[in-house]
Formats: C-alpha cells, sequence, structure tokens
C-alpha cells in the first residue's frame, strides 16, 4: 500500500508556494496558469493534461496546491484526488468542474478537498478565483483547525464559502456534539446546534477550536433566522470567541477530547465519516480522538479483536482484516495491523457500503 511519506513532495511546502494544476484542455491550463502565477503570494505554477504526468510531478517535487478537473478521461480528478490525499496528506487540494451540481460537490467535498469551484469564466469569477487559491495558500497547514482532510479554522470555511457565492450546509462535528450551519448564496441563514438557533448557536459553534466538517447540499427551503452580514457575523463571532477564551475555557477541549490531535490520528480522523479515534501501540502507547473513557475502550478493543482472530484461526479463515459494524448510535471499524490497535467510531448514517470503503482508508493509513 502506499506511504504517506512517499519521495521529495513530502517534504514541507518551499518557501515560494508551487502549485499543480491538472485539466485536459490545454488552452485552460495556460490561462489559469497566468491567472494564478500573478496573485500577491507570486506562486510558481505547473500544469499537467493527464493524471499519469500529475502523479509524477508530485512525486518529483514538493507542490503546496493541487488543482485539478474533475471530469477528464480514463482517470478522473476524483481518483486523483484520493490517491494524492493518501500519498500527501499535507498537500491543499482544489475540485475545478464546470458542472453545476450540488450532489457532485458534495461528493467532491466529501472526498477531502480543501475547495471547490466551477471554473471561473468572469472577471468577477476569475477574482474571486484568485482570492480563493491565494487565501489556501497563505493559511499554514497545522495540528488543529477543522478538518475534511486539511486543516483550516472555521472562519476561513465560512469565507470560502461566502466569498464564493455557495450554497451549502457545513454539518461540523466535535465528538458526539453536531451542529449546522446553513449558507445560502453566499449568506449564513441559520445555525443550529442542540437547543441553539440563530445567531446563539453560530456564535457557539464559532468557539469550538477543532473538530470535523462535511459539506451537504443545499436546503433552498430551510428558513432563515440570521440576516447579519456574513463579514459582521464572523466578527462579532470572534469577539465572543475571544471574551470566552479569557475565561475558564470550554470543558469539552479538556484532555478527554484531545484538541490537539497527534501527527499519527492526523490523516485518520480526515476519513469520510470518521468522527472518533483510538488507536493503540504493541507497547501500550495510546492516543485518543472525540472519546471520554479511552482506557475502557482500548480494553474492549483488545478483547474483540482478539476474540474474532481465534474465531477465524477456529475456522482456518486467514488473517483478520477488519471488523465493521453498525449500531444504533454509530458505526464502528476495528483494525490490527503492525502490532497496532484502532478502534474508529463512524457516523451512523454510513451505509454499510460506505463503512467498508472507510475501513479500507483506515487501513491504508495504518499500513503507513
Amino acid at each position: 500500500m502506499p506511504t504517506a511519506d512517499t519521495g521529495p513532495a513530502a517534504t514541507l511546502p518551499p518557501a515560494t508556494p508551487r502549485i499543480l494544476i491538472l485539466d485536459d484542455d490545454a488552452g485552460l491550463l495556460d490561462a489559469y496558469s497566468r491567472i494564478l502565477s500573478r496573485l500577491p503570494s507570486r506562486p510558481e505554477v505547473r500544469t499537467a493534461t493527464c493524471a499519469t504526468r500529475a502523479m509524477a510531478l508530485l512525486d518529483a517535487e514538493s507542490f503546496a496546491l493541487l488543482i485539478t478537473d474533475l471530469r477528464m478521461p480514463k482517470i478522473d480528478g476524483f481518483q486523483v484526488l484520493l490517491s494524492a490525499r493518501r500519498r500527501f496528506p499535507t498537500l491543499k487540494t482544489v475540485a475545478m468542474t464546470s458542472m453545476s451540481d450540488q450532489q457532485y460537490r458534495a461528493r467532491a467535498y466529501a472526498s477531502g478537498i480543501d475547495f471547490y469551484t466551477e471554473k471561473p469564466s468572469t472577471p468577477n469569477e476569475i477574482r474571486l478565483f484568485g482570492e480563493c487559491i491565494d487565501a489556501l495558500l497563505a493559511h499554514g497547514v497545522n495540528g488543529g483547525g477543522f478538518r475534511g482532510i486539511q486543516s483550516k479554522s472555521l472562519m476561513d470555511l465560512i469565507q470560502i464559502e461566502c466569498l464564493s457565492h455557495n450554497s451549502s450546509v457545513l454539518r461540523i462535528t466535535r465528538g458526539p456534539i453536531e451542529g449546522r450551519v446553513w449558507i445560502h448564496g453566499g449568506a449564513v441563514i441559520d445555525a443550529e446546534l442542540q437547543d441553539l438557533n440563530g445567531e446563539d448557536a453560530f456564535k457557539q459553534i464559532f468557539s469550538w477550536k477543532t473538530g470535523h466538517f462535511e459539506i451537504l447540499p443545499d436546503e433552498p427551503l430551510h428558513p432563515r433566522t440570521i440576516y447579519t452580514s456574513y463579514e459582521s457575523l464572523l466578527l462579532d463571532s470572534a469577539q465572543c470567541a475571544d471574551e470566552s477564551a479569557a475565561g475558564a475555557g470550554d470543558p469539552a477541549d479538556g484532555p478527554h477530547h484531545a484538541p490537539r490531535m497527534s501527527q499519527a490520528l492526523l490523516p485518520l480522523s480526515g476519513v469520510r465519516g470518521v468522527e472518533s479515534l483510538l488507536l493503540t501501540s504493541a507497547t501500550g502507547q495510546r492516543e485518543s480522538w472525540g472519546i471520554e473513557n479511552p482506557e475502557a475502550f482500548a480494553a474492549w478493543t483488545q478483547s474483540v479483536l482478539g476474540e474474532f482472530q481465534a474465531l477465524g484461526a477456529m475456522l482456518s479463515a486467514g488473517p483478520l482484516k477488519a471488523i465493521e459494524a453498525l449500531g444504533p448510535v454509530r458505526g464502528v471499524v476495528l483494525l490490527s495491523q503492525g502490532g497496532r490497535q484502532l478502534m474508529a467510531g463512524v457516523d451512523r448514517k454510513l451505509n454499510p457500503r460506505l463503512i467498508r470503503t472507510a475501513a479500507r482508508e483506515l487501513a491504508t493509513y495504518m499500513d503507513v
């Protein structure tokens, strides 16, 4: 299986950011290259007209950002994004397409991209496209933030959605807690968190320092409760978060919730549907995220894996690869590889096929 640190591209991005653009239309590549080369960050731009060439460049050089068309012959952009995500977990990714389809867009974000955009054509669209790319380049990768696959702040997420005049629903989770933010036509129209709604819910969600996000299709009939502009809303929420940080702090950011995710868990948390993680090594070292009682879950994981391994040996079924289960609250994936054991809690809404896909992705990272 591919590893996360292969070749020169696994090193940190260079001081001058380098962008790779993949599109089978050579004329568009030339136009995008000229547009992005003029950004304030003055990035170095490379281009490729096929997936094979793009992956060869990623292997040979260190890139800060990959921009890819999604619809291409032979190997499409989704396949490229999946491969790049596994091999270069710190690489920022942008999906670009001529299709105006919310389901298509949701699928792209579910694959872990940083930004989705329709191909710009008007001067205003080109300007917004450049601003969003420059913002992605300016935001360094760190161990915190809200994650699809790359780390970013909640302010970044909402600014990108609003600047692009998108319509979507942000589903944001932190451990077992789930919040939602509705955006329509580039405006924040509502938020919901447990028994809170509107601006109160938005400010509470905004105070979270870490979490996991998923961008869902627009709900055009959802009622509007927030009429403040997104700029004022973000400013007001940031001030409230600063005042809160000056106090006692958020108890949910305590040690059991592991707000600073370890490097070992960072790529695992980007797998679609993953809501909690527990990783133990043969030496007894344990790392967790989103789990309140890691000791009890570690013992349970070891017991279940041991019982199934014994069952497999008794039935001569071969080595245990994975245990996948779906319960009334959430699903679970258990893996044992290379002396390490992993328990991943996954979203209850995932069907068995998607849980299996998540298990395979997690196994890929476990093989690193």
